[in-house]
């Protein structure tokens, strides 16, 4: 098949977010101005630059009727941090992805234990095996979705990065230990289970 992307594609639902995969899960947790605390996994993140190290995450209805706060809070205080999800929080990254008021703190709502960040305000997830400090570079608007809804891309500068030592092998970040959890497309997600090498060639 072919899908021009602005007219109907005749599935039963649509099938782009199943041919980018898989996504990196940034799980960002960030404070508002009035010191409440937001936890919320993106699917649309990934890293930008090596140097200087940069991340972005982008999320759609910060004008609906369920709001997406990490965008705003990162603008209002200049921070985020980005929490790796392992296979073993798997299940607490998808509790924290439910659509609840902004008083609700999704660390108790998931069971999860927080830690403070080195270098800035929010807190990190304590059982995650890599964290990533960020301040918050630009945020870019994008065109919205049909509904009329903005869609926001969320730049941010890494700033600190915390890695667990028992992820470390011989000085390498030992990415089967982590099982990293990716999304697919629909409800579907994979995780890292097999990494191979490939040098480049010369």
């Amino acid at each position: 098949m072919f899908w021009k992307t602005d007219e109907p594609h005749g599935l039963p639902r649509n099938p782009f977010k199943s041919c980018v995969v898989p996504r990196p899960i940034g799980w960002i947790s960030t404070v508002a101005a009035d010191g409440t605390v937001n936890l919320a996994p993106y699917s649309f993140f990934n890293a930008i630059t090596g140097e200087p190290p940069m991340v972005m995450f982008s999320s759609g209805g910060r004008n609906a009727d369920v709001q997406k706060d990490s965008i705003s809070n990162a603008e209002a205080t200049g921070e985020f941090v980005c929490s790796i999800v392992s296979w073993d929080l798997k299940e607490a990254m998808n509790q924290s992805s439910a659509g609840v008021p902004a008083e609700i703190d999704e660390y108790q709502l998931s069971g999860l234990e927080t830690e403070a960040s080195i270098l800035v305000k929010p807190p990190r997830v304590k059982a995650s095996p890599i964290h990533l400090e960020c301040t918050h570079w630009k945020t870019v608007s994008l065109p919205p979705d049909n509904s009329g809804r903005a869609n926001d891309m969320c730049i941010g500068m890494v700033i600190g990065v915390y890695i667990d030592d028992s992820v470390l092998k011989d000085g390498i970040v030992d990415i089967p230990a982590i099982r990293p959890v990716a999304r697919l497309g629909y409800m579907d997600y994979a995780s890292v289970d097999e990494v191979f090498t490939m040098d480049r060639p010369e």
